[in-house]
């Protein structure tokens, strides 16, 4: 299979989920409301989504050379991350199922993609906009300082070190899901684990909501905790960089909530470049 077909897969699955996520959470009256002034709301948040995007770029770019200036300037904390939790991931596996192994590859890939992408549409439908303003600089956060990790620390995951012990079940059972998770990360970029700290900030963030999303709410903290066992259970992440991922996705949320203001300097007319008059 080749990677356009996977993207396609994921693209309908995760497309199916949002459609669902859209009418079961937000409602279908709150949607009619959120056609009639998306645009002032864009508006409003393009500063923030504008600082995302920007930080997404950079990052692909980054993590293309990331591995190689991280041989010359990163510690490799392999041997350390091993030495303080030793077999722990392979403990983990040893409640491994055929029909566990399918679970938690779809929530590694589907689950999470859904999780990143679906925060920006329920509180794009929020009259405020300060909570669409505070995930993306939430996000932002994570990337940059993950990125930031990446490039200072070397660090093999537990099937790449401890092969004899721990499996890469996902990889055995879908051969093909390789090619998707190897064009956004490299084996030696594992500490602190993104998908842990961008599912704990999802959580967190859906904690501040909860009034208005309950169901929201006890979804994702479902979803966070079924990635952050995937991350271990499929032997890509260590412990450690579990527990590195919620320092950091906690972290994240609590300065985006203080400090997401800061980023009101950012603030342009974009809707006076030529390319936004559609929008008016």
């Amino acid at each position: 299979m080749a990677l356009f077909e996977i993207l396609a897969y994921l693209a309908i699955g995760v497309g199916v989920m949002i459609a669902i996520g859209s009418v079961t959470f937000i409602g279908p009256s709150q949607l009619s409301v959120l056609r009639e002034n998306w645009r002032f709301r864009l508006r409003e948040v393009s500063p923030y989504l504008g600082l995302l995007a920007g930080i997404l770029a950079i990052n692909k770019v980054a993590r293309q050379v990331g591995p190689e200036i991280s041989w010359v300037v990163g510690l490799n904390i392999t041997s350390y991350i091993y030495r303080i939790e030793g077999d722990f991931v392979a403990f983990v596996q040893s409640i491994a199922t055929d029909q566990l192994t399918v679970y938690f590859s779809f929530i590694y890939l589907y689950g999470y993609v859904f999780l990143l992408v679906f925060p920006f549409i329920l509180t794009f439908a929020l009259r405020e906009t300060k909570y669409l303003k505070q995930t993306a600089v939430a996000f932002a956060l994570n990337y940059s300082l993950g990125l930031i990790f990446y490039i200072l620390f070397v660090s093999y995951g537990p099937r790449n070190l401890i092969p004899d012990l721990v499996d890469p079940l996902m990889y055995s059972m879908y051969p093909q899901s390789q090619l998707l998770t190897g064009e956004v990360n490299s084996n030696t970029n594992v500490f602190p684990s993104l998908h842990t700290s961008l599912s704990v900030t999802v959580a967190y963030l859906a904690w501040f909501t909860r009034d208005r999303f309950p169901y929201w709410f006890v979804t994702s903290c479902f979803l966070a905790a079924s990635v952050v066992m995937a991350t271990m259970y499929l032997g890509i992440h260590w412990g450690t960089d579990v527990v590195a991922g919620t320092i950091l996705g906690l972290g994240s949320v609590h300065i985006a909530r203080k400090h997401y203001e800061i980023f009101e300097f950012l603030r342009v007319d974009l809707w006076s470049l030529p390319v936004f008059n559609r929008l008016r």
